[in-house]
């Protein structure tokens, strides 16, 4: 059977009742630990400082007296403030360190009655994470017990998973947290609600860098938006939310409005700014476009993630802020590593948390929650309620999910064309004309003239210098290759699509090459396409 050894502190307070015969009429938390008909405590490890030996040593007598099974061991752990965290935390986890434990062989408890509220956090903490291998225990007043001094003890096992009260009030926060960061959208699609999900954790237990990624309008801002309202309800972040779009940054504007400046500077700067990565402090910066920023400030954003701090422009002195960073971007910025126009170091500090937004196209089975969303804006708005008629909401939808829908501008086209047809309905009814009018107006949108289509996945992949260089003819060939090795796992398949007739009259297949010697005449290979 095994043995239950105890680590209890003396309770200078709690414990201390003189040596009258009255004592034992009163509880006394180690006396109580020790006194429990259904719990016998083998091995009492009682820590105390230098003031309290003697009461140490009182204590242990009558323990032994009314409990002779227990062996009581007084260890000396002194502290010089126990309100102090660091100090306690250090002394309580250097004593756990020199044990021997053996938990096999023994159940061990950590008695959190007595002591400061830093030491029985502290505590807490130990056995939790697992340096003190065994569970809590608390000694309380028994008012229903006639023997005063014996009280009552309550065990606290940290394995939540054991409390199923708790764990479903944790389950239900967590959904809860899922659908605010999902706007209160019902969505359906498997693969975004697994990636809410995961954002939603990583939100509430992190502070590192996120990065999310995306094609434009696919509600990367309004996801960092909501990431930073959800930590704030929990009072998690104090300070505001700064959200910059890097594409407005541009020259040598750029680096003071990021860090802040002095007065004069540079010309113009009639008055000292702070910059966005100050007025961030303590609580959370947005860098939409996080590609469009210049190498130089590239460099100064790393060094102020790293170390919580930067010179402004024009200053000598160092400023601090400490804020978490959210990088949002619709370009494969691995790609922007190659080309030399993004900083691997800084790639490498924000890519712990990436997530990629998917396209609206990409999420049909949301688009008919997301119909209702946007409607409910618009009266928000307006303080209008607008709705289809029956047959107006079966023409949209279906039009909405078919192929000659591409929501090109993502979620800002599907707001864009709500509202339009909410302004237009006569009688607050959206009808069916009306919903011929709007698609009408998308399709002729989202017909791109044709170098738009020719750059489309161009410009993933070479850089504007490459592009200008290209005539017409090159353009739409390449763009097509590109195409085409896009629609495919690996490079032999799209290079039987691409050679589907002339293949045929060779004696030896050599499609793979073919299309690995084209594709480096522009500087690129199938690793690069995929990555």
């Amino acid at each position: 059977m095994k043995k239950t050894i105890a680590v209890s502190l003396i309770g200078t307070q709690l414990d201390y009742v003189g040596k009258r015969v009255d004592r034992w009429d009163k509880w006394r938390p180690n006396v109580s630990l020790c006194s429990q008909e259904d719990l016998v405590i083998d091995q009492l490890y009682m820590l105390h400082d230098n003031h309290s030996s003697r009461l140490a040593n009182n204590v242990a007598a009558d323990i032994e007296s009314i409990s002779p099974e227990t062996q009581v061991e007084l260890h000396n752990v002194n502290f010089n403030d126990p309100w102090d965290f660091e100090e306690v935390y250090a002394k309580l986890y250097d004593w756990c360190h020199k044990q021997q434990f053996d938990a096999e062989n023994n159940d061990y408890l950590f008695h959190i009655t007595t002591g400061t509220h830093v030491v029985q956090i502290c505590s807490f903490l130990l056995t939790e994470s697992g340096h003190f291998p065994g569970r809590l225990i608390q000694t309380s007043p028994d008012k229903n017990n006639k023997n005063k001094a014996q009280g009552k003890v309550q065990i606290i096992d940290l394995d939540l998973s054991k409390y199923d009260q708790l764990a479903t009030r944790f389950d239900k926060e967590h959904l809860e947290g899922n659908a605010f960061l999902k706007g209160g959208i019902q969505t359906n699609n498997q693969a975004f609600n697994q990636l809410i999900s995961q954002i939603e954790k990583v939100a509430v237990r992190s502070r590192d860098p996120m990065l999310l990624t995306g094609p434009t309008g696919s509600g990367k801002s309004q996801l960092a938006s909501r990431i930073f309202q959800l930590k704030k309800k929990r009072a998690m972040l104090p300070g505001e939310f700064v959200s910059v779009n890097c594409a407005t940054l541009k020259g040598e504007n750029a680096m003071a409005a990021l860090f802040g400046h002095t007065k004069g500077a540079f010309t113009g700067a009639q008055k000292e700014r702070n910059g966005y990565l100050l007025t961030a402090n303590k609580g959370m910066l947005f860098l939409d476009e996080i590609a469009e920023l210049g190498l130089e400030e590239q460099a100064m954003l790393l060094h102020a993630i790293e170390n919580k701090s930067f010179h402004p422009v024009g200053s000598d002195k160092m400023v601090t802020s400490d804020f978490q960073l959210i990088a949002g971007t619709n370009k494969n910025l691995q790609a922007e590593v190659r080309k030399g126009s993004f900083r691997e170091d800084l790639l490498a500090r924000i890519n712990l948390w990436t997530y990629k937004l998917p396209a609206l196209k990409d999420r049909k089975e949301d688009i008919s929650a997301n119909i209702d969303y946007e409607l409910g804006l618009y009266e928000s708005k307006t303080g209008q309620r607008i709705q289809f008629n029956k047959e107006a909401r079966l023409m949209f939808e279906s039009f909405a999910v078919s192929e000659q829908a591409v929501w090109s501008g993502n979620f800002r086209d599907l707001s864009s064309a709500i509202t339009r047809l909410c302004t237009l309905a006569d009688s607050s009814r959206i009808s069916v004309d009306d919903i011929k009018s709007e698609i009408t107006r998308l399709e002729s949108c989202w017909q791109p003239s044709d170098n738009q289509n020719a750059l489309q996945t161009l410009d993933r992949y070479l850089s504007p210098q490459q592009l200008a260089e290209l005539d017409q003819f090159e353009l739409h060939q390449l763009n097509f290759v590109l195409g085409i090795c896009l629609q495919h796992k690996n490079m032999a398949a799209a290079g039987r699509a691409l050679f589907d007739v002339s293949r045929t009259k060779k004696s030896a297949v050599n499609d793979s090459t073919r299309l690995q010697k084209y594709l480096a005449k522009y500087g690129l290979n199938w690793q690069s396409l995929n990555n």
